[in-house]
C-alpha cells in the first residue's frame, strides 16, 4: 500500500485502487476496514520517524481525500522524483549538445538506482505495470548516459557496462549498436561484429526476426571501415551516425 502511494506521491489514490492492488479481483469482505488499519499503521510509523503525532501526519502528510488517500511529499526529498528531475535535465542537455553537463546529470540519475525498483514488494495489478514502465525509463536513461559519455570519447570506459547491459537485454538493438560503435572505436572491430552476430542469433531464435535495417547498415559500415564511424564523437552521436548511413544508402552511395 505504501509503495502504491509513493509511486503516486502528491496525487490522490482511490481506495478501490489500493484494494485492487492488495487483493486482486476478489477482495475479502473486510478489505475496506483492513485498508483503514493499514493506513493507521503507516501513519504511526511516519509519526515515529518524523517525531510527529499521528493526527499531524493525517492532517499534513498521509491525508484522507474524497474516495481515497494522498501521500504528500512536496517538500520532502524523494529519490524517484530526484531521478526524474535529473533524467529530464540530462536529456535536455544532451539534445542541446551540452555533452559534459548531460553526462554528469545522467550519471547522477543512474547512480540513484541500486537494482530494480521496489524489489521486495509483491507487485499487484496496479503496481506491476508502473514498475515495468519505471524499468523502461531507467534503461532509457542508461542508454542516454552511455551516449553522452561516448560523445565525449569515453568509448573504452563504457564497454564493461555495455557488455553487461547487452547480456541482460539481449534483444535490445540500441544497446547493441552502442556496443558495436564503442568496440569499433576502441580498435576491437572483430568483437563489434561478433556483438551483431549474437543479437541476430537471439532475434532469429526467439522472434524469428532479422536485425533492423539501421543495425544492418551499421554492421556493413564496420565491415567497410566507413569513415563516418571515425568522426569526432562529441559532434555526432549514435542516432546521427545511423541516420547518416540510412541517408547515404538512400542517395545510392
Amino acid at each position: 500500500m505504501l509503495a502504491l502511494l509513493l509511486l503516486n506521491a502528491d496525487q490522490a489514490v482511490q481506495a478501490s485502487t489500493l484494494i485492487q492492488d492488495l487483493w486482486g479481483r476478489n477482495p475479502p469482505a473486510s478489505a475496506q476496514t483492513t485498508l483503514q488499519t493499514y493506513i493507521l499503521q503507516v501513519r504511526k510509523c511516519l509519526g515515529q520517524l518524523l517525531g510527529a503525532a499521528v493526527a499531524e501526519i493525517a492532517k499534513r502528510m498521509l491525508v484522507t481525500v474524497p474516495g481515497g488517500y494522498q501521500l504528500r511529499l512536496d517538500a520532502i526529498e524523494f529519490d524517484l522524483r530526484t531521478f526524474e528531475q535529473l533524467a529530464t535535465a540530462g536529456r535536455q542537455a544532451l539534445a542541446a549538445g551540452e555533452n559534459v553537463e548531460a553526462a554528469a546529470l545522467l550519471t547522477r540519475a543512474r547512480d540513484l538506482w541500486r537494482g530494480p525498483a521496489l524489489v521486495d514488494i509483491r507487485a499487484g495489478a496496479v503496481i506491476g505495470p508502473r514498475l515495468r514502465a519505471l524499468e523502461q525509463i531507467r534503461l532509457h536513461t542508461l542508454e542516454q548516459c552511455i551516449e553522452a559519455r561516448m560523445r565525449l570519447g569515453h568509448h573504452q570506459d563504457v564497454l564493461a557496462e555495455l557488455t553487461m547491459l547487452t547480456a541482460e537485454h539481449e534483444l535490445n538493438e540500441n544497446l547493441c549498436a552502442q556496443l558495436m560503435v564503442a568496440l569499433h572505436r576502441s580498435g576491437r572491430r572483430q568483437e563489434a561484429l561478433q556483438a551483431f552476430h549474437r543479437l541476430r542469433v537471439s532475434l532469429v531464435d526467439e522472434l524469428g526476426l532479422e536485425p533492423s535495417h539501421r543495425l544492418r547498415l551499421l554492421q556493413r559500415a564496420i565491415l567497410a571501415e566507413d569513415p563516418v564511424l571515425e568522426v569526432a564523437p562529441r559532434d555526432d552521436g549514435l542516432t546521427q551516425i545511423l541516420d547518416h548511413l540510412v541517408l547515404a544508402q538512400a542517395r545510392g552511395r
